[in-house]
């Protein structure tokens, strides 16, 4: 009864000091075998065999189901932010204490949005895989410097993308329902967003009113030619209308960091 089970993924992939951690506690872990975001029913057969008192856990659904079966669990430390994968409801009518890690992926991701919209515009990945297909293709690329870059959630990940914009010579607009004021972009409403946005980037939690936020009228809305970075929460986006944008060439591109369902098998590959 003194088992950890590890089901985000990438835990103590390149660094074992927090493993090391644990054991020192004189607790046993489990990790992830699947080495990716678990469904409900892989997280359900984990917490029967292994019956954790304490939960490090990624994204994968932490449902009133999976709770009731936790008969041991006393902690869900979340790696990340958002806890909308885990039902709070649930947890607190049985005791279960509830963690996260605020500040942890705040860099990390801030840096992984740039780095994503510098490929689309360069057409960094399009670019390599001809190449290996000995295919001498030579796209014109495109800069941020001049361009308009919309956040959409400026929490601690998009104030932080704001500042490593700040270096790009663009134009950075924000929107966030606390209506926050930052040196680092310009306070919008979420339609001029749209409007007035090249590229824009999602970084809010999920619920169900923002079930695919970005849906065929708010696409439609966006400029000919924008650009959508996610790399918050897949089913903000609705992807069926998302490759209709892209197809139609209304949007000139978009990178994923996450999907609605995955693994994912769509029309977006």
């Amino acid at each position: 009864m003194n088992t950890i089970l590890i089901t985000t993924s990438s835990f103590a992939q390149y660094d074992k000091t927090p493993i090391e951690m644990i054991q020192k506690e004189g607790y046993s872990y489990v990790l992830n075998e699947y080495k990716r975001k678990l469904s409900e029913n892989e997280v359900l057969s984990l917490i029967e065999k292994y019956e954790p008192i304490g939960l490090i856990a990624g994204v994968e659904p932490l449902t009133s189901c999976v709770l009731e079966k936790a008969k041991y669990l006393k902690v869900i430390s979340r790696c990340g932010i958002g806890m909308d994968n885990i039902d709070l409801k649930a947890a607190k009518k049985h005791s279960v204490h509830i963690v996260n890690t605020p500040d942890a992926p705040t860099v990390s991701v801030a840096e992984l949005t740039l780095g994503l919209i510098l490929n689309v515009l360069r057409k960094i990945s399009f670019t390599q895989e001809n190449i290996k297909k000995n295919n001498w293709l030579r796209p014109m690329g495109n800069v941020i410097h001049g361009k308009t870059i919309g956040i959409i959630g400026c929490g601690r990940i998009g104030t932080y993308l704001g500042k490593l914009l700040s270096n790009f010579n663009c134009m950075v607009l924000g929107f966030d329902i606390e209506k926050k004021q930052n040196k680092y972009y310009l306070s919008v409403e979420i339609d001029e967003l749209y409007e007035k946005s090249d590229i824009i980037t999602l970084h809010i939690p999920y619920s169900k009113k923002n079930h695919h936020l970005i849906n065929r009228n708010t696409l439609s809305s966006m400029k000919k030619g924008a650009v959508l970075i996610n790399t918050a929460r897949g089913a903000l986006v609705d992807e069926d209308a998302l490759y209709e944008m892209l197809i139609s060439s209304h949007l000139s591109g978009a990178a994923l960091d996450c999907f609605e369902n995955e693994p994912y098998s769509g029309k977006l590959i």
